[in-house]
């Protein structure tokens, strides 16, 4: 479960919880906050130690060293899988909460890792012949990103659903750019084996889109996460993850200055438009 969580990777996920929470003045110990966030990240490292496992996508890396099964076995890959699901909703019961708030927490991380249209639900897409790659995207990745944002309002006792719609969008446009990189980047870059999508035949916004049409649909996803993004007392807090988070998504080939393409990075308006 070590092997799994630490040194870890961006920490995009609970960032976006604490991020909003922020933003939102939220008056919960800091320590309680970053409690439920870390439940976020557990969860998410959980389904990276499933995902890279022989029945799924057989990975021998992550995050630049061993997966979990790579290292330990398929077994304690499992189980240390399932272990640290558990732990991470034993986090939650543990963190100094208004008793009335943690059932409603649980209920939001609940909804982003289960069987309808969370982690669960995109896992079991990829099993199937077919399947909508919006679909797809909203599942795998974009139920967490909606769990963290729709985490750090209800912390903040602010309305939950339009912060999970900001997060929505944050999630799909996250995927998109992996698919961008498991198109475009290397086994060195990424951390993990690259091409995975082709070789498992799994949906993937470059075979579905093209490139330009990928890369249209990862702005287009940002810019409807400054259109879906509530007023709040500070603002700021948001738009400085989604300034860390933008420069993360696009594949070294289309970052300015990789490759002899000077061009400026296709975010920049972005959040320029965020920071006004």
């Amino acid at each position: 479960m070590d092997h799994a969580v630490f040194p870890g990777g961006a920490r995009l996920r609970p960032g976006l919880a604490m991020g909003v929470a922020a933003a939102c003045d939220a008056s919960v110990a800091p320590e309680a906050q970053a409690d439920v966030a870390a439940a976020i990240e557990l969860l998410h490292c959980a389904s990276l130690v499933h995902d890279d496992l022989p029945c799924f996508d057989d990975a021998p890396l992550r995050r630049g060293r061993p997966s979990v099964h790579a290292a330990f076995g398929e077994e304690l890959a499992v189980l240390a899988g399932d272990g640290l699901i558990v732990l991470a909703f034993d986090v939650v019961a543990r963190a100094q909460l208004e008793p009335v708030l943690v059932p409603k927490l649980v209920r939001a991380i609940a909804q982003g890792v289960g069987a309808v249209g969370g982690l669960v639900a995109g896992q079991a897409w990829e099993s199937e012949q077919a399947v909508g790659l919006r679909t797809y995207h909203k599942a795998k990745t974009g139920a967490l990103f909606e769990a963290g944002a729709r985490v750090g309002a209800l912390l903040a006792q602010a309305d939950a659903e339009p912060w999970a719609q900001f997060g929505a969008r944050l999630g799909e446009a996250y995927q998109i750019a992996d698919d961008l990189r498991d198109t475009l980047d290397d086994t060195a870059s990424l951390g993990k084996p690259a091409g995975q999508d082709m070789v498992h035949n799994r949906p993937n916004a470059c075979i579905s889109l093209g490139i330009d049409g990928a890369l249209a649909r990862l702005r287009s996803l940002l810019d409807q996460a400054i259109a879906a993004m509530p007023a709040c007392r500070h603002p700021q807090r948001v738009v400085q993850w989604v300034e860390g988070f933008g420069a993360r998504l696009y594949p070294r080939a289309v970052r300015p200055g990789i490759n002899g393409k000077p061009q400026a990075s296709a975010n920049q308006p972005v959040l320029a438009d965020l920071r006004a």
